[in-house]
């Protein structure tokens, strides 16, 4: 880890504990959640390929994809010019240069910013709330991460489609009461919906997200994975997403 990186005071430097991997935080603008971390345990990059990660923010999604795949190069687009600086800070600090470019721009011009069938891999963590009514602070960052000001599903979806190569995959977590969307977006963007896996909180509640695997030109077949339940009982994780923050075997 580079010790010559501008951190901010009121910034901090969290632990990723991926290959000595580090980034950058300001808790007053957004801080990434279990939803990017586990989008990063869900999605696959295999060797030599290229990924681009939509809405990036601070750049986790990339950063964490480079330190557990085989993935050639992975590229963040965001469009909030703070976060994109902090996550360039953030690449420059775990010395990725070569790795993992974070670009500045709005997620409705991908194509244009980067071409048509360019990656094989797209990512997402879009904002998950489809109604702004009662936003405090509309252009605030918490609120452009969490609702759709500045981009919608379709959006993503219809960029990523775009952007992808022919049998690229797109990967994306939100939440279940947008499935339907979802799904009916994917079909009509040719992104055929291949794999589904629901996020438990507890075994015994409702699902809190959903991650999505669809394949550009796919053959229609999906498959619904068993759940991931993020705790064993307050305070703990289980064992599997131990795995997914630490690396299998940890606890």
């Amino acid at each position: 880890m580079r010790t010559d990186v501008k951190i901010n005071p009121w910034e901090r430097v969290d632990d990723l504990h991926r290959k000595g991997y580090h980034i950058i935080q300001d808790p007053k603008r957004f801080c990434f959640g279990v939803d990017a971390v586990i989008l990063s345990g869900f999605a696959r990059v295999k060797k030599g390929e290229k990924a681009l990660d939509l809405g990036t923010g601070t750049g986790i999604i990339p950063i964490l994809l480079e330190g557990r795949t085989a993935g050639q190069h992975f590229t963040g687009l965001e469009i909030q010019t703070e976060s994109a600086e902090m996550a360039r800070r953030s690449v420059a600090l775990n010395e990725l240069e070569e790795k993992v470019d974070i670009v500045e721009g709005d997620i409705k011009e991908a194509a244009a910013l980067f071409g048509g069938s360019v990656f094989d891999v797209v990512t997402s963590n879009p904002p998950y709330m489809n109604e702004g009514g009662g936003l405090q602070n509309p252009s605030g960052p918490k609120a452009i991460a969490r609702h759709e000001i500045l981009c919608t599903l379709e959006d993503v979806v219809s960029q990523a489609a775009k952007v992808l190569r022919p049998g690229g995959r797109f990967y994306m977590v939100h939440r279940p009461h947008r499935l339907t969307d979802i799904l009916v977006l994917l079909r009509q963007y040719r992104l055929e919906p291949k794999r589904l896996r629901f996020v438990h909180s507890y075994v015994d509640k409702p699902p809190v997200m959903v991650l999505v695997e669809a394949g550009r030109g796919g053959r229609p077949m999906i498959k619904v994975e068993a759940p991931l339940v993020i705790y064993e009982e307050a305070g703990k994780y289980t064992q599997e997403i131990y795995d997914i923050y630490y690396g299998e075997g940890q606890a």
